[in-house]
This record gives C-alpha cells, sequence and structure tokens, in this order.
C-alpha cells in the first residue's frame, strides 16, 4: 500500500502547475458526487450580500463542477492550452491568467446579476473553471495572433479562434447560461488585457503573485523554531550559480518572446523552437 502511495506522489510531483489544477478539479468533482451538499459555501453566489459573507468564493467556485460533461471539456480545454502555454510562458504567468480570470469572470457575473437582475434574474450561483479557461485562451489569441494551428485539414490564426469563442460566448448571454457565458466573457477580458499589457513589458500579475508569495511566507514562518543557516560560499553579490543560469535563461526566452510578438513563431529559428521546448519543460 505504501509503495502505491509512493508511486502516486511521485507522479503528481511529475506534473506541471496546471495539470495540477486539472487534478485538483477531478478530485473535488468527486467529493461534489458525494458531498455536494457541503459543497455550497464554495459557489459564487450572484447577490452581493450572499458573497461578502463568503469572499473565497470568487476563487472556491473555479474548482467545482457537478456535471461530467462541464468538467469533462473544461479539463480538456485547460490540458491542451496548457500544452502550448507552458511551452512558452512560466508556471507562475499560468497561475496568475488562471486565478485572475477566474475573479474577473466572477466579478463581472456579480455585477451582471446586480445591475441587470431583470436580465440575468436573481438568487443564481457560479460553478466551474470555464472563465479561468478562457482567460489562458484569450491570452494566447490575443499576445500572438498571427500564429496558426492545425484545424483538421487547414492552418487558422489563433486570433480567429479568440474572435468565434467571444462571439458564441455575446450570444450565450441571450441562452439558458446567461450567468455563465457572462463569466467566459470576464475571463476572456483579463486574458486579452493581461496580454496586450505584456506585450508593452507590463506584466499586470505581479501585484497578485507578490500577493501570494506573502501569504505563502507568513506559512513558511510559522513551521517551526529558528535554524542555523550555514553561508552559502558559493554566492556571489547574494546570487547562487544557478540564480544567474536562471536569469539568462529568463531573458532568452524573453527576446524570444518579443521576436514572436512582432513576428509570429514561424520566424523562429529550429534553436529557438528547440529552447523555448526545453524551457517549457
Amino acid at each position: 500500500m505504501s509503495s502505491l502511495f509512493d508511486d502516486l506522489k511521485y507522479k503528481l510531483a511529475r506534473l506541471n502547475v496546471l495539470e495540477k489544477i486539472i487534478a485538483t478539479n477531478v478530485v473535488v468533482f468527486v467529493i461534489g458526487l458525494l458531498l455536494r451538499s457541503y459543497l455550497v459555501w464554495f459557489e459564487l453566489p450572484s447577490n452581493f450580500n450572499s458573497f461578502i459573507i463568503r469572499p473565497w468564493s470568487i476563487i472556491t467556485y473555479a474548482f467545482l463542477h457537478y456535471d461530467p460533461l462541464h468538467i469533462l471539456f473544461n479539463m480538456l480545454w485547460l490540458y491542451f492550452i496548457g500544452q502550448m502555454f507552458l511551452n512558452l510562458f512560466s508556471s507562475k504567468m499560468a497561475i496568475n491568467i488562471y486565478f485572475l480570470g477566474a475573479m474577473s469572470g466572477g466579478m463581472l457575473f456579480l455585477l451582471g446579476y446586480s445591475l441587470f437582475p431583470g436580465f440575468f434574474g436573481t438568487n443564481s450561483t457560479l460553478v466551474g473553471a470555464s472563465a479561468a479557461v478562457r482567460a489562458l485562451l484569450i491570452f494566447i489569441c490575443a499576445y500572438m495572433p498571427n500564429q496558426e494551428v492545425r484545424f483538421f485539414t487547414f492552418n487558422i490564426k489563433l486570433w480567429y479562434i479568440g474572435v468565434a469563442i467571444v462571439i458564441l460566448d455575446i450570444f450565450g448571454l441571450f441562452g439558458m447560461n446567461a450567468g455563465g457565458n457572462l463569466a467566459h466573457l470576464g475571463g476572456a477580458l483579463l486574458g486579452y488585457f493581461y496580454a496586450k499589457q505584456l506585450v508593452k513589458g507590463n506584466d499586470i500579475g505581479r501585484g497578485f503573485e507578490s500577493l501570494v508569495g506573502m501569504f505563502s511566507n507568513m506559512k513558511l514562518s510559522k513551521k517551526g523554531p529558528l535554524k542555523t543557516v550555514h553561508k552559502n560560499k558559493t554566492k556571489v553579490s547574494g546570487y547562487t550559480k544557478a540564480d544567474f543560469n536562471e536569469f539568462n535563461t529568463q531573458k532568452k526566452i524573453d527576446v524570444i518572446l518579443d521576436k514572436i510578438s512582432k513576428s509570429g513563431y514561424d520566424s523562429l529559428t529550429a534553436e529557438e523552437k528547440e529552447f523555448l521546448f526545453r524551457a517549457g519543460k
């Protein structure tokens, strides 16, 4: 039994950050099959007064799925988008866009139901990772709009896919899942804005990343008594050789991404494409 758990632990450790999110969603889905009534407090309510007493729901709703097809399609989208995204960008940026997309979708959902109750209705709740997944998808489409991907027997530019997805979500506002499609648009707006700002050199997710880092440091500081720390003699001006290597790698990635944003993915040399692939791993 311990060997089985060790094997499972090893495989989970080798998952990339988005695959770990997929695994978390699947685990929560299974829990929901057994204890759905207990998960109500993690759904995002459409009423601001209800939201105030459970503010965590602006994030937790994105991990709840009750319909097998709902989680299947969301996780398939996330998996395939993740393969492309993590070959080009860092895991930290993936986390930033995913969670900010979920929060943006949730906020637009709340605003829509509060400002236009006659159109959207009342006393609804939001669940699902669609807004977060939309944020990642539209980010890629906006950052590399002229990059082509294979679609059955022909190539199609990413911006065509992005526009088609957004149009479908707009039409969806007049269907049975108006609130869900409103959240999709919130995630799409975040992804588009994030990409356009990144092209200008502004990473709007840095603030969120710093906030997460602050909470992580707070947890680490509570773990136990202070331990003796020996000075690492291999450091130069406070940085190790590994730090310098990481810095140089990131700079090279930034240069390649800048080239992609200006001339498209096809303008890269075989060596540059291979470097991005290895860096994504």
